[in-house]
């Protein structure tokens, strides 16, 4: 019973990052412009590809949404790492970590689904070119994206719901610069075997399974890649798929070094860098990423930059 009076906890405190002393208005005007670039380049993606009729194609429908899903996924955590180096009472509401719990793993799960996607519709169209207009059909193309919404969903709401049955006691220091729900499940003095084997186990899968899929998937393509006699072929075909691959590399790269495969040297603060390059600097990057590797992209951006100058 007094283990129950002391967990109705209202707050949180977030350690954040450890800026070096006299830079802390440095870094946040630098988050806060990463941050600004990411919301208004992941935006241009979505206007160019939403406002060009040249670009309503499965692989452009998969690319708007991954941006709007970066748009959300940063948005769930750099605000308020921004306002936290601004105040010095970096708290947050229990409300309010429940809910960067669940939006984080939303988004961040929805970008590993639409990720796979965007593989599988790169091996139907490099490898069944004849029927890669009949089998990604715009309708098939929207039921893939609204199951990725619901399986993540669905995901995040499982560990949000586990995390609210858990008591606090005393501990409610976060050692980062968002609610991490594996951070904040080793805080709670209640019993944990049950949301560890949840993360270990549906958690692990969300990240392993898309993955798995974009591992088969470009296994195909690059089979039917090298078969192709000629060097422009084999460019083309490579080319097509470079954006993409640089941008799993990138996510799943820092993803799966950091939650599958945690190092006993890991300090927090090595944690908190790796994180940041899957929340600031990943979500930074895609749109020019595809925008530089992709002509008919570029000039769609090019025409949506002309009509707001």
């Amino acid at each position: 019973m007094e283990m129950e009076n002391q967990s109705h906890i209202t707050e949180f405190i977030l350690l954040g990052l450890r800026t070096p002393p006299g830079q802390k208005e440095l870094c946040f005007m630098l988050f806060l412009a990463l941050y600004l670039v990411t919301i208004a380049g992941n935006l241009l993606i979505i206007l160019a590809i939403g406002s060009d009729s040249h670009l309503h194609s499965p692989m452009y429908f998969f690319l708007a949404n991954l941006s709007c899903a970066d748009i959300c996924f940063s948005s769930i955590t750099v605000p308020k790492m921004l306002v936290n180096m601004q105040t010095d009472n970096p708290a947050i509401s229990y409300t309010g970590c429940l809910s960067q719990i669940y939006f984080f793993l939303l988004f961040g799960d929805l970008d590993n689904f639409l990720l796979a996607v965007m593989a599988y519709d790169r091996y139907v169209a490099i490898c069944q070119p004849l029927s890669s207009v009949t089998t990604m059909s715009p309708r098939l193309s929207a039921l893939m994206v609204v199951t990725c919404w619901v399986l993540t969903a669905v995901h995040a709401l499982v560990h949000t719901l586990l995390v609210v049955r858990l008591s606090f006691c005393t501990d409610r220091v976060v050692p980062h610069f968002f609610c991490d729900l594996s951070t904040l499940v080793h805080l709670s003095c209640s019993d944990i075997s049950v949301n560890k084997l949840v993360i270990i186990t549906v958690g692990a899968a969300v990240v392993v399974g898309p993955f798995l899929g974009i591992l088969v998937s470009y296994t195909h393509i690059f089979c039917t890649v090298l078969r192709v006699p000629s060097v422009r072929g084999l460019h083309r075909g490579i080319s097509t798929c470079g954006s993409h691959l640089v941008v799993v590399s990138l996510f799943f790269g820092t993803v799966i070094g950091l939650y599958l495969c945690p190092s006993p040297s890991h300090s927090e603060e090595q944690g908190s860098v790796v994180a940041l390059l899957y929340t600031v600097v990943t979500p930074l990057l895609n749109p020019f990423i595809y925008s530089l590797r992709n002509h008919a992209l570029l000039q769609a951006l090019c025409r949506t930059l002309s009509t707001f100058c």
